[in-house]
This record gives structure tokens, C-alpha cells and sequence, in this order.
């Protein structure tokens, strides 16, 4: 009975490890984290759970997640509002404050998830990038990626719009095995 109780246990090890594998990123830099959410349901970074930042943010942008950027970024975003990348997006004293405390609660330094360490060890402590495609990791995991795919598809128009292209974008995952690129399709390098 022993030898049967180990048997069962190796075979059902090697059956989730063979799970694992199958759905593990094309990118050795990612390697098993898409099986890992996939198992566990743990995004890459935290989708967002705030109304008010989701209401008033994604009225003009997709709502990028906290975990994309430091602390010290959110903070100089939400300290100049009054030209957020040419355009005016003040709230009020009230909103401003409130949406400020989520993303700084939940910035990339604060996160424990994958791609919001990846983030941070991108950067150093005092760096404080605008833009999610300014990080050297975002620079790094896009480099492959063709212009015309992006930039002069107008489907897509630049590498800010995440969802665009990431199928499960607003979860949290950006799985290199889920990206599908307007007019042009399944991106696989």
C-alpha cells in the first residue's frame, strides 16, 4: 500500500509540473509565471480594485495598474494633473487625495507580486518615471516589437495602450502567450 500512496503522489507531482510547463511563457524572463496565475490566480501585478481611481482615470486611458510604477512616479503624476501629458485632469482636493493614497498603497515598491519586483529592480529607489514605457523593464520586455505593429498601427497607436494588444490587461496578467496584436495577430517572437 505504501508503494501505491508514492506512486499516486510522483505521478500526480508529475502531472501538475507537465500543467505547468505546457502554459509557461515563451520568455525566459518570464518563465512559469502565466502557469502560476494560471494555477494559483495570481496576476503579475494587482488589477485595480478602486472605483473612483477606475472612474475617473480610465474616462480618458486604460487604468494602469499600481503596481506598474513606484511610489515616488505616482506621486509626481498626481502632483501635476494640471498637465497630465497636455491635457488638464484636476480633481478635486477630496478625489485627488483619495485616488493618490491607492496607488501609493499599492505601487510597484509595495507590491510582493512578479512584475511589480521586475519593475522595481529596473529602477533605482529614487528614479521616478511618468511613463510605464520610459522603465527600463517595459523597454526591455518591448524592444522586440516592431514599430509599424504599434506605433503606426491605428489600431493600437503606441505602447501606452496596454489592453490593446495584452488580452487580460485589466486582471493584471501580461502574459507574453496572450498577446494579440490588432490587425496583425498572435505576437510570437
Amino acid at each position: 500500500m505504501k508503494y501505491f500512496t508514492i506512486s499516486v503522489i510522483a505521478l500526480t507531482g508529475l502531472l501538475l509540473l507537465s500543467i505547468q510547463v505546457s502554459f509557461g511563457d515563451d520568455d525566459s524572463n518570464e518563465r512559469g509565471e502565466y502557469s502560476y496565475a494560471l494555477l494559483k490566480r495570481k496576476p503579475g501585478v494587482a488589477p485595480v480594485e478602486n472605483a473612483l481611481y477606475q472612474e475617473e482615470c480610465s474616462s480618458c486611458h486604460f487604468a494602469y495598474q499600481p503596481g506598474l510604477l513606484p511610489e515616488n512616479s505616482w506621486r509626481k503624476i498626481m502632483s501635476g494633473l494640471d498637465d497630465h501629458f497636455g491635457e488638464n485632469a484636476e480633481l478635486g482636493d477630496v478625489d485627488r487625495k483619495a485616488i493618490e493614497q491607492y496607488l501609493v498603497a499599492n505601487s510597484a515598491d509595495k507590491s510582493g507580486l512578479r512584475r511589480s519586483k521586475r519593475i522595481m529592480r529596473s529602477v533605482s529607489a529614487s528614479d521616478a518615471p511618468l511613463r510605464i514605457t520610459e522603465l527600463p523593464y517595459f523597454k526591455h520586455e518591448h524592444h522586440e516589437i516592431p514599430k509599424r505593429l504599434v506605433k503606426d498601427n491605428p489600431k493600437v497607436g503606441s505602447f501606452s495602450q496596454c489592453d490593446s494588444c495584452h488580452q487580460d490587461a485589466k486582471q493584471g496578467y501580461f502574459s507574453e502567450n496572450r498577446i494579440t496584436i490588432p490587425g496583425y495577430g498572435r505576437w510570437d517572437d
